[in-house]
């Protein structure tokens, strides 16, 4: 039986262009995963990257409760969650929910690529 692990991706507007360019770089290993992502975001890291991706709602229309509902559901292993901690967010009470999700349910959460790389590697291992 194959294991794939299920990595949920959300970046802000003003980190989609970092997250792509990451995302590239490791290609062959975000391919091993089984990619779900809010709605923008999705839609770059198919057309920009060329990942097969499962896209929820945006983040303001409750893509951000998605992704915390599938932590809680037991669906998913990782989230990379790329927020711009310098702008106020309309939605702002939905990301501090998914952050406190993850931390309630044991889920590592990446806030910054440099987080996101060190722990992607460390899932590669065995399920």
């Amino acid at each position: 039986m194959r294991c794939r692990r299920r990595l949920a991706l959300i970046a802000h507007d003003s980190k989609k262009d970092g997250l792509v360019r990451w995302a590239r770089d490791r290609i062959d290993l975000l391919e091993r995963f089984d990619l779900l992502a809010t709605e923008a975001t999705g839609v770059r890291l198919e057309r920009d990257v060329g990942l097969a991706v499962t896209r929820l709602k945006s983040g303001p229309m409750g893509g951000d409760q998605q992704i915390a509902a599938r932590i809680v559901e037991g669906d998913l292993d990782f989230v990379i969650f790329l927020w711009d901690p310098l702008l106020a967010h309309s939605h702002d009470a939905d990301l501090k929910a998914l952050v406190r999700i993850a931390v309630v349910y044991d889920i590592p959460i990446a806030c910054n690529l440099a987080s996101a790389s060190l722990m992607l590697g460390a899932l590669l291992g065995p399920c």
